[in-house]
């Protein structure tokens, strides 16, 4: 079967899946309104513009980012055959030389026989197969149109919390309970604070450095219900004690009283290896992140797998909508692809973009979707946007906390890290083996 697919965006997700599509025998559409109409981020014509870093992280595979990266070779990843051809050195992390990336992947696409790019801004999903690659500055017609299909699971602004990993816990200085008894006894992980420890928390935060906003990500109005941590901290000494710090309906067993005040940490997936910093919604710079929260005594040693952002960032409500292969559970032949469903990164955007082609294709020629072993980082990233389990869903990039935890206790992190890589990739290779879909060399 032949049947002809759109494909909606042309940035790393949309090549990607174009890509994949292509290569499997599948004629594509790829539209991408750059040339017609530029977002506010985008200046090149090229398709596949990296707007902000050139880095796509770490090298090594005994990194969250080198094992996606290596096994989206095993793909065959056109953005992977682009960033070897125009790496510039940066130590231990592949950066490419932004231009040629761009050029090198427009210039493969453009030459492909199955691919035709139409250069025009698409307004409405048609009927027929279609992978919506949307990045996070879609513009309003398209962003109208998915939310028309999808219904209210689509948000314009990522207002996102840290996330921690819960082995790095010190459970000496934190306790489970929900508050008021409500709920069950380890849904939240209670992370008291003294009246001393509070005010210099207080102290610290005021005067942390925030992050610098690009224009297209300013807002004048910001909702009392996604409000940054430290501007709310700036409405006075104890406001974050009313707000998500608040001590209320709890009670510390070290001490029998309620604490002065208590962060709370909620699970981020089914397995509860990942803790949200509930209302922790910052624009902090990552480092400054790292610096002031960890003066939490339980987080004194915490393993930041995300930090908080507050930015414009169009995604979906990925677990209510969306199947583990990106396709759209209310109608076959539509998928999504890129940081719309909630991955974050190039590399996990691009990661989504392969995925959803692979299993374009194989549902066009009549073959069952292609379901990864969560040992994988593309397996863990595509069950994470598709876990039902996930109630406050928050856009996730690649790192090894959402992967399921090995059978033995390695308490090295390096060790542990390069055990849960060398796992992950020979579950990839064993998977792709079997499904006759190893197009690449692996590493």
């Amino acid at each position: 079967m032949n049947e002809r697919v759109s494909v909606i965006g042309g940035g790393l997700a949309g090549v990607e899946a174009a890509w994949a599509l292509a290569n499997r025998g599948i004629d594509v559409d790829l539209f991408e309104m750059k040339g017609v109409r530029f977002s506010p981020a985008h200046r090149s014509e090229n398709l596949a513009e990296l707007v902000c870093s050139n880095s796509l992280k770490a090298k090594r595979l005994e990194t969250a980012a080198g094992l996606l990266k290596s096994e989206m070779r095993l793909f065959g990843s056109l953005c992977m055959q682009a960033a070897d051809a125009c790496e510039v050195p940066a130590g231990g992390a592949l950066a490419v030389d932004r231009d040629a990336f761009s050029a090198y992947i427009t210039e493969k696409i453009n030459a492909h026989a199955r691919i035709t790019v139409h250069r025009r801004e698409v307004t409405e999903i048609p009927d027929c197969p279609v992978i919506v690659a949307a990045g996070p500055l879609a513009s309003e017609a398209l962003s109208a149109e998915i939310r028309r299909i999808c219904g209210a699971g689509l948000s314009f602004y990522d207002a996102a919390a840290p996330i921690v990993t819960k082995e790095s816990l010190d459970f000496d200085c934190c306790f489970t309970q929900s508050r008021y008894e409500r709920g069950g006894e380890d849904d939240y992980i209670n992370c008291p604070m003294n009246k001393a420890e509070y005010e210099a928390f207080y102290d610290a935060i005021m005067t942390a450095e925030r992050a610098e906003l690009h224009t297209f990500d300013e807002r004048k109005d910001v909702y009392e219900g996604c409000m940054p941590i430290e501007a709310m901290a700036a409405r006075g000494k104890d406001t974050m004690r009313y707000g998500p710090l608040k001590p209320v309906g709890l009670r510390d067993p070290r001490t029998g009283h309620r604490p002065w005040a208590v962060l709370q940490l909620r699970k981020e997936n089914r397995q509860g290896t990942l803790l949200n910093l509930v209302g922790f919604q910052t624009n902090l710079k990552f480092s400054e992140q790292k610096r002031v929260f960890s003066m939490i005594p339980a987080l004194k040693n915490a393993e930041f797998m995300r930090y908080g952002v507050m930015h414009r960032n169009t995604f979906l409500d990925s677990p209510r909508l969306l199947n583990a292969d990106y396709s759209f559970r209310k109608r076959e032949t539509l998928f999504f692809a890129g940081q719309i469903t909630g991955v974050e990164g190039y590399m996990e955007s691009a990661s989504s973009g392969i995925l959803a082609g692979v299993n374009m294709a194989r549902r066009l020629n009549g073959k069952a979707a292609l379901r990864l072993p969560v040992t994988t980082m593309m397996g863990a990233l595509c069950g994470y946007i598709s876990d039902e389990s996930v109630k406050h869903f928050q856009p996730m990039g690649a790192n090894f906390g959402i992967l399921p935890p090995l059978p033995e206790k390695i308490r090295d992190k390096k060790l542990r890290y390069a055990a849960l890589a060398a796992r992950g990739l020979e579950d990839m290779k064993q998977a792709l083996m079997k499904e006759g879909e190893c197009f690449g060399n692996g590493i």
